[in-house]
């Protein structure tokens, strides 16, 4: 079924998925827009949102044994598991916290305050709550960072510039499973292979918040210790961040009740509304999963929607790069250069960094929105993207980033008004 150029979504089915979502084709005062910074934000499932609104209306506690509290219950169980289905994880802990970054800072702390070790290894294009927490940590615990630089022409970072920082007193790697900026993925399959060659007990936590919503996840297949991602950016709702953890990691020192068992994170009442909306976004990809397999497994058909949504994605992608409808690609508008665009299109997640000939990010993202278009610049005085693009030598880039939820017409309507700008910019 994979094609290194990706297959598209039918025409009938591309009208169900967004008429699935709020705001793809308007925005809420009903005008005409294109967003494409769902790298940012993300499109919202109306189911989600709808389960999030049924759900948190309850004023039941969850923690009772009356009918409606076991019935929150039984939505969290469901959403824990759903969580599993995403990961595919058999055991460990599930965590929610306010949001991925929560988790993220909770989990680099519990390993690098209770692991020896001297030193810690991650890398230049790390979100700044993974890289920032790996920094504090290490300043805290008298441990030596080690990063890994980032590779300009592919966006990403090579396994060999990782690995090769790890040895036998490396207390943590951690690693994003794809850049937000670039796009690029990063081979976590050989990365956790390689890094555990290196120290068989080493822990290792993923950054998966950018690239959960684009391509299936398998921690079977990737054994790692602990993971993140943030429901807000996979169609779901602000107000929760996703962690599992293995079993050794949970049991580590962490706050926690202390008449909890030692591999609860969860502090205080559960949220059953957050957990009822991982089930409608599983619902959702079940669903894309069960207009092309007989599955009766929900794991299976979840895997089956996440291969059928990165498929769509990479031929978008395909189509921003090289046109679509008569109108010309990124790769060859004039006044347009595209960054880190290296051919494999399955080392790419959809996001493309481009720049104009003689107008910088900020200006460009304005021209943008003036024309219904919405993205976002990056730029290397943000706190959020600075690190990364000093390390590409750029001081700056217009990030584009569709959702599956976008066809072949909007990547086309987006071309035409890049085209537009290019040429205002070229005649100022």
């Amino acid at each position: 079924m994979s094609s290194r150029q990706g297959q598209l979504f039918s025409e009938s089915l591309m009208k169900s998925i967004k008429d699935r979502f709020h705001y793809v084709d308007h925005d809420v005062d009903g005008r005409a827009r294109l967003f494409f910074d769902n790298a940012g934000g993300s499109f919202r499932l109306k189911s989600a949102l709808d389960a999030f609104a049924r759900i948190d209306a309850l004023p039941d506690c969850p923690e009772r044994i009356h009918e409606r509290a076991l019935y929150l219950q039984d939505i969290q169980a469901r959403g824990e598991a759903d969580i599993r289905h995403i990961l595919n994880a058999r055991d460990g802990s599930v965590y929610l916290s306010l949001t991925a970054s929560a988790a993220m800072f909770e989990m680099v702390r519990a390993v690098m305050e209770n692991v020896s070790g001297t030193n810690a290894v991650t890398t230049i294009l790390e979100h700044p709550s993974s890289f920032d927490a790996m920094k504090l940590y290490c300043e805290r615990t008298s441990k030596e960072l080690r990063v890994a630089p980032s590779n300009a022409e592919t966006g990403g970072v090579d396994v060999d510039a990782i690995v090769s920082l790890i040895d036998d007193d490396t207390t943590l790697l951690s690693v994003m499973y794809a850049s937000n900026i670039s796009g690029a993925k990063l081979d976590i399959a050989s990365i956790v292979e390689q890094a555990r060659a290196r120290k068989p007990d080493l822990f290792i936590i993923v950054d998966a918040v950018q690239h959960a919503p684009h391509a299936v996840i398998d921690l079977q297949k990737t054994p790692v210790d602990g993971i993140n991602f943030a429901p807000y950016k996979f169609f779901g709702c602000r107000g929760a961040g996703v962690a599992w953890l293995s079993e050794r990691l949970a049991e580590l020192p962490h706050h926690r009740l202390d008449a909890k068992e030692k591999g609860v994170w969860e502090l205080g009442s559960p949220a059953p509304a957050q957990f009822a909306v991982v089930s409608a976004i599983v619902d959702y990809v079940a669903w894309i999963g069960a207009q092309f397999s007989d599955a009766q497994d929900r794991r299976e058909l979840f895997v089956q929607g996440m291969q059928r949504i990165e498929e769509h994605e990479r031929a978008l992608l395909a189509l921003l790069l090289d046109g679509v409808d008569g109108q010309r690609g990124l790769r060859g508008m004039d006044g347009v250069r595209v960054f880190w665009d290296h051919d494999d299109l399955t080392r790419r997640d959809l996001i493309a960094g481009i720049g104009f000939d003689g107008l910088d990010p900020t200006s460009a993202v304005r021209a943008y929105e003036e024309r219904g278009v919405i993205v976002y610049e990056r730029v290397a005085t943000s706190l959020y993207s600075g690190r990364m693009l000093k390390s590409f030598g750029l001081d700056g880039a217009v990030r584009v980033s569709p959702l599956h939820c976008h066809g072949p017409s909007d990547i086309a309507g987006f071309l035409a008004v890049t085209n537009e700008i290019a040429s205002a910019s070229r005649v100022e």
